[in-house]
């Protein structure tokens, strides 16, 4: 891991283990079906299941029903949403500087799906949740 990666990795962890301190973000585990769920269909997948739903629910200048569109389960992605403070935009600019009222940048929705995927790998132990996106490294990766 070159040390630029490592420094953003540590850069995460701290911002988790801070919101893990606040009472309600620290309610929040991968359990049953999410758990499952982000076990069996794996880092790829639930990485590019983040990025659409970043990119559908949370990207846009005025998202839709902002502030309630996250649901607390159904999929993993939405647990880790609440527990990161990235599940509405005011969340997002209160606890990770990211201003609300216009759209997501693409790095900006790149650093909300790393937040989301490395605290979904410290949920269940699997380092390759917050690993490099094989779709970053490589452009011929295939995505089942």
């Amino acid at each position: 891991m070159d040390e630029d990666r490592a420094r953003a990795l540590r850069s995460l962890d701290r911002r988790l283990d801070a919101l893990a301190r606040q009472p309600f973000r620290a309610r929040f585990h991968l359990r049953g079906r999410d758990r499952a769920t982000a076990v069996l269909k794996g880092p790829a997948t639930v990485r590019r299941h983040a990025r659409d739903l970043i990119a559908q629910r949370l990207a846009p200048a005025q998202p839709y029903k902002d502030g309630r569109q996250t649901p607390y389960r159904g999929h993993p992605v939405f647990v880790a949403q609440h527990a990161t403070a990235t599940c509405c935009r005011g969340c997002l600019a209160r606890w990770h500087g990211i201003p609300a009222g216009r759209e997501l940048t693409r790095a900006e929705q790149r650093y909300v799906v790393d937040v989301i995927c490395r605290w979904i790998a410290r949920e269940t132990g699997d380092s390759a949740f917050s690993g490099q996106d094989p779709c970053r490294t490589d452009p011929g990766h295939e995505i089942s």
